[in-house]
């Protein structure tokens, strides 16, 4: 197991889960460790289907109703989140830990105008209604919504996304919580909003001091956005370093292969976009050995044999590979 990170707000270890399909039990997260410290921020990165969102889905316990969690714990602000009753999370849920959500089209209610929507996330809060209106349109303000308080009268239709997505951040920041997660809050924005809203949520981090889980397939945004990287396939966390370590000094072939995708780097005109050979493997049937080593232009015999084990190769940089145990 890897060293954990200096009082981490969330804590990981050994997290797997699993989903009941008619096919059998597809094992989507198997032994899961990582650390999100305090007042720190964390980028999630990999390919559809590599189990982000089925992580931060546990993490909220918010898993669907065939999943499993069959070993680990989540621990969040030294409570295992895993051990708590359902009105304990309910607590937690919206104040400790918040969530901005992927699509800005769909998050906010279509019949409720923003102002109404934001003093009803106040429910918790023993003030008037005049304060939670007034904190409302402090909190617009704050992420870069111009005239608040006219806008507080706006339907979500009247906006566009990325007002939408800068307001839903300031309805996740609404009550400083300890633990913000982000799920490709960028995806849906063009580039410029794209930078606009990553340079907000720096802003709005620092002020805050909130730890910040950011889950994103965008490099550049991770590169600008985050402090350390944690890299996932197919279900396991195959890298994690500091940012610099990740971008420049990767020691795992599949994160490798992923900053070579990266559109930013293609230094030439090109008519094909570079993609990583093959498909994920079938995680209701795991092959033996590295769970990369079909895809993995390094593959050796003892991959297809031997799964590799959790090795250090910097200070805060770990991978999952036979070649950095051997140094390679």
């Amino acid at each position: 197991m890897k060293p954990a990170t200096n009082d981490p707000l969330l804590r990981i270890r050994d997290l797997s889960v699993d989903y009941r399909t008619r096919r059998g039990v597809l094992h989507a997260l198997r032994r899961v460790n990582m650390d999100v410290p305090r007042g720190g921020i964390v980028g999630l990165v990999g390919e559809s289907g590599c189990g982000k969102s089925t992580l931060i889905s546990a993490i909220v316990r918010l898993l669907p109703s065939n999943a499993e969690v069959s070993q680990g714990t989540v621990e969040f602000d030294g409570r295992d989140l895993l051990r708590l009753s359902e009105a304990e999370m309910r607590i937690l849920r919206g104040r400790d830990i918040s969530m901005i959500f992927q699509n800005p089209m769909e998050t906010h209610n279509p019949v409720l105008s923003i102002g109404r929507q934001m003093i009803d996330i106040q429910y918790r809060d023993r003030i008037t209604s005049a304060e939670k209106r007034r904190r409302a349109v402090a909190m617009l303000d704050r992420v870069g919504i111009p005239d608040p308080r006219t806008r507080m009268n706006s339907f979500a239709h009247e906006l566009s996304g990325g007002m939408r997505q800068r307001i839903a951040i300031a309805m996740a920041l609404m009550v400083e919580p300890k633990l913000l997660i982000a799920d490709e809050p960028t995806t849906a924005l063009d580039a410029t909003l794209e930078v606009q809203i990553i340079h907000r949520l720096r802003e709005l981090q620092e002020s805050l001091h909130c730890a910040i889980l950011f889950i994103s397939h965008h490099l550049g945004v991770i590169a600008e956005l985050c402090d350390h990287v944690v890299v996932m396939y197919a279900g396991e966390v195959v890298e994690e370093g500091s940012v610099r370590g990740i971008f420049h000094h990767a020691r795992h072939p599949y994160t490798r292969k992923l900053l070579e995708c990266d559109p930013g780097r293609i230094a030439g005109q090109s008519r094909n976009l570079p993609t990583i050979p093959g498909e994920i493997p079938d995680l209701i049937d795991l092959p033996q050995g590295c769970i990369f080593r079909n895809r993995c232009p390094a593959a050796f015999e003892r991959c297809g044999n031997e799964r590799p084990v959790w090795t250090g190769v910097a200070d805060g940089h770990f991978s999952l590979c036979h070649l950095s145990e051997s140094g390679g």
